[in-house]
């Protein structure tokens, strides 16, 4: 019998919308699409960033990333208001808990919309790389994402359905070779998620 590979394409996908948290997340993933054919166009929406100056360091290694490669990157401006509305309420919410949830999903929910607004039809996350984030509540933040955008478009245009590809980005020897990557383009490497109470938990 076969052995089932780590990772999966999903039938007719030969392009992704891939939300990058950062570079070093986005590197092996990304790396791993050319090799297969598949056409990566990277998202950077990350307004749960905080300070600004954490967030432009972030958002300026993924874009020399992606310009190193010559893929395109898009970026959706830091709306950390917005964000912190959607998180409202759960500001003393543990990691992974019900903060991680509504921010995943707020990420998420844009990533979709914004494959919607391209014509993109499967979008996916480098949040799902890392071994610090539950994949449990990122898959549920994609899908549910997905099911939205796709029964409220954004306008009345007719656009084909958009599609999550929930997958652990951390097999197939990923993980060892973000390493790798982080080590050769000379990453930045935070130290924290990136909103103000993840970080407030490691100054703690």
């Amino acid at each position: 019998m076969s052995k089932q590979p780590a990772i999966i394409i999903p039938e007719g996908c030969s392009k992704v919308l891939l939300h990058a948290c950062c570079a070093p997340c986005s590197s092996a993933i990304v790396e791993w699409l050319l090799a297969h054919r598949i056409e990566p166009v990277i998202y950077y929406y990350n307004p749960n960033i905080h300070p600004f100056e954490e967030y432009e360091i972030r958002k300026n290694e993924s874009k020399r990333h992606a310009e190193s490669l010559g893929i395109q990157w898009i970026d959706d401006d830091w709306r950390h208001e917005q964000w912190l509305r959607a998180v409202e309420g759960l500001e003393h919410e543990p990691e992974r808990g019900r903060r991680c949830e509504a921010c995943f999903y707020h990420r998420l929910f844009h990533t979709a919309r914004k494959a919607q607004e391209l014509d993109i039809p499967f979008f996916a996350t480098t949040l799902a790389s890392s071994r610090w984030k539950n994949l449990d509540q990122i898959n549920a933040a994609g899908l549910r994402a997905a099911e939205m955008v796709n029964r409220y478009p954004a306008d009345s245009a007719v656009h084909e359905p958009v599609t999550f590809w929930a997958q652990n980005w951390r097999k197939d020897g990923l993980q060892e070779r973000r390493n790798e990557l982080l080590k050769e383009y000379r990453f930045y490497n935070q130290q924290y998620c990136g909103c103000e109470f993840s970080h407030r938990e490691v100054t703690l």
